[in-house]
């Protein structure tokens, strides 16, 4: 390992601590954690099927919410079998490699997530404030080069994090007070000086939340300014209720994160930490689908089939 300190292991073990439950808590803590997960993963895959076999949701709004609903199931599926496998066997520890592993993908994550926020914005954007230019500029190929980069970035980006902590000075058993290995609790748990990795994370702050959040901005401020010209009250709500659902989950996830990041209570991390891992992707699926006419359209269709079928 890089750093100069003696007594130093050549393969750590992390800790997880976010929260401390006794045999009898342990079966409640585990259902709970498994039912998030099979919501969380039934949810998404049930919007990605649909927008696949849907062809009226062959549009970019879809196309970017069914990425969208693939990158939450990675992003729990880094973290929540853990957590239900801690709760089942009471076994805290976690190695090196899979610490890194879960680091890795979390990052990636969030910063896919963050962009594809933006992309979505954009889309509405130009389908509120360019109507009849829409199927135009919004083409099947501006949609793969704003989603693909996303990606290909974001997994590329993503691997600085895992050689910054490689190279951070540990002694003995790593106690992490989160429940994954998340890069600030990582950070703050290691012996070494960490001022180049702290400036490394305040630039790809820079880079993966202040910048498209202000796009995001950017966008919204724009959307409204054309929703008040709407002269109608139902024609003004009609159309700010076509981009409500994104707007909802960017407050959920950029208000969490922002709120995380700059938090000095290791309680309200936590929290903050399971709600932006768990509560997003959950509610993700609830929000598009429940406030969206053309998903729950879909979904009734589907059901008609299925019963026109067996009769």
């Amino acid at each position: 390992m890089g750093g100069e300190g003696t007594n130093i292991t050549s393969e750590p073990r992390f800790f997880i601590f976010a929260f401390s439950i006794s045999e009898n808590q342990r079966l409640i803590i585990l259902t709970v954690f498994l039912v998030i997960y099979l919501i969380i993963l039934s949810g998404n895959l049930l919007i990605i099927a649909l927008i696949s076999l849907e062809s009226r949701l062959h549009t970019p709004m879809y196309f970017f919410l069914c990425n969208l609903s693939a990158l939450d199931i990675m992003y729990v599926s880094t973290v929540l079998p853990k957590l239900i496998y801690v709760c089942h066997t009471g076994d805290h520890v976690m190695s090196y490699t899979s610490c890194m592993v879960q680091l890795y993908f979390a990052c990636a994550s969030g910063s896919v997530e963050s962009y594809l926020m933006t992309s979505m914005a954009i889309d509405r954007y130009v389908a509120i404030c360019f109507p009849l230019r829409y199927s135009l500029i919004m083409s099947k190929k501006v949609c793969v080069l704003l989603a693909f980069p996303a990606w290909f970035m974001s997994l590329v980006n993503a691997s600085i994090f895992p050689y910054f902590v490689h190279n951070l000075t540990y002694f003995g058993l790593v106690v992490l007070k989160s429940f994954y290995c998340e890069v600030k609790t990582i950070m703050n748990a290691s012996t070494s000086d960490n001022t180049f990795l702290k400036t490394t994370i305040t630039i790809s702050i820079i880079y993966i939340g202040v910048i498209p959040s202000c796009l995001i901005l950017a966008s919204y401020v724009r959307i409204i300014y054309t929703i008040l010209k709407i002269k109608s009250s139902a024609g003004r709500w009609k159309t700010f209720s076509s981009c409500s659902s994104h707007l909802t989950i960017v407050v959920l996830c950029y208000g969490s994160a922002i709120i995380f990041y700059f938090s000095q209570s290791h309680e309200q991390e936590v929290v903050l930490s399971f709600m932006f891992v768990t509560l997003v992707p959950m509610l993700n699926p609830l929000v598009f689908s429940l406030r969206n006419r053309d998903i729950t359209q879909a979904i009734r269709r589907r059901i008609d089939r299925r019963i026109t079928r067996q009769v």
